[in-house]
């Protein structure tokens, strides 16, 4: 396509749609008919100049002028309650659930690589010697030790609001560093499982692998898989980068990119609730069967809200993404 050619046959068109949509007064019905006709004309012109000739500068003047004349023709909208509603039931639910294929195989791999981890330390003093001194490491272990005070060492609030804290910045990072091929993914989760397995292998070490589930179990299910979620998904959207199927690649990042953000959110709540276990149940005076029972119940309750109400959404079509009238327009165009 010669661009030149294109522009000077185009530019009126254009030229007429800036000066409608700067018009103070109200449109006549032959005006808003003009305004809305030109309007499809220049977004089929911007898809038009996107796939055959790129230009950043007309490309960035006629996105522009099409998102102002789609906010004229369309209107603008406003968040309400159903939104929330939305989302909550049907958005986020369906956006975990469509993801599964992504975020189990990482959680299977993610427990066995923090399990042979904690093996391999717990059952090789050399390497536990690598890690710290045996006086600091009888210090870390021992009843009363540090792995038992550090869930009392603060106030139960604000000991929650820095692990939910932590952990929705954690998860957010997985989610947007999926982009770049999923690479800082991986090394989230390595530097996550790690971490899991010292205190496994320490903690099994010393004979104490009981207090340590005792601890772990009650927040940890529902924080791991949060994590394990995040993850899942940013691996997903780093994939999407390299095979975006049927897709245009910049339609298949920007759904799959909407639907993370949307998923950064819900997986915050998700994180709200395991940093209050983390917080209130896990250093509590409740016997370890009831802490754990707790942990369990809040994971069966995530994984039925993510499998039924998300499979049912995810089956009636919803994927997660903005709705229609919120996403931007986009025109096809022939290959």
């Amino acid at each position: 396509m010669d661009l030149d050619v294109f522009v000077s046959v185009h530019r009126a068109e254009w030229d007429r749609l800036d000066a409608l949509l700067r018009r103070r007064r109200r449109l006549t019905g032959a005006e808003a008919d003009e305004l809305v006709a030109l309007y499809q004309r220049t977004a089929t012109h911007l898809s038009l100049i996107q796939s055959s000739a790129p230009d950043p500068q007309l490309t960035g003047r006629l996105s522009q002028l099409v998102a102002r004349a789609r906010s004229a023709v369309a209107g603008t909208r406003r968040a309400s309650w159903r939104d929330v509603t939305r989302f909550l039931g049907q958005g986020f639910p369906a956006a975990v659930y469509r993801a599964r294929h992504w975020w189990v195989p990482t959680a299977l791999a993610s427990t066995a690589v923090a399990v042979l981890l904690g093996w391999w330390i717990g059952t090789h003093p050399e390497v536990q010697s690598s890690i710290a001194a045996p006086s600091q490491l009888r210090e870390l272990t021992r009843p009363g030790g540090e792995y038992e005070t550090y869930y009392s060492s603060h106030p139960a609030a604000s000991f929650a609001a820095q692990v939910w804290t932590n952990n929705a910045q954690a998860a957010a990072m997985c989610l947007v560093l999926g982009v770049f091929l999923g690479l800082p993914v991986l090394w989230i989760l390595f530097q996550n499982m790690l971490n899991l397995g010292v205190g496994f292998g320490l903690m099994s070490s010393a004979g104490r692998l009981d207090t340590f589930l005792g601890l772990v179990l009650p927040h940890g299910l529902l924080e791991l898989t949060a994590v394990f979620v995040a993850a899942g998904t940013g691996l997903r959207l780093g994939w999407t980068l390299i095979d975006p199927g049927p897709r245009t690649r910049r339609a298949a990042l920007a759904e799959e990119g909407r639907a993370a953000v949307g998923m950064a959110i819900g997986l915050a709540l998700v994180l709200f609730v395991s940093g209050a276990i983390e917080g209130f149940v896990t250093p509590s005076g409740l016997p370890t069967w009831a802490r754990i029972a707790i942990g369990v119940a809040a994971e069966l309750a995530f994984l039925a809200y993510v499998y039924v109400l998300g499979g049912r959404a995810a089956r009636a079509g919803e994927t997660g993404d903005l709705e229609a009238v919120d996403r931007s327009a986009s025109v096809p165009t022939a290959a």
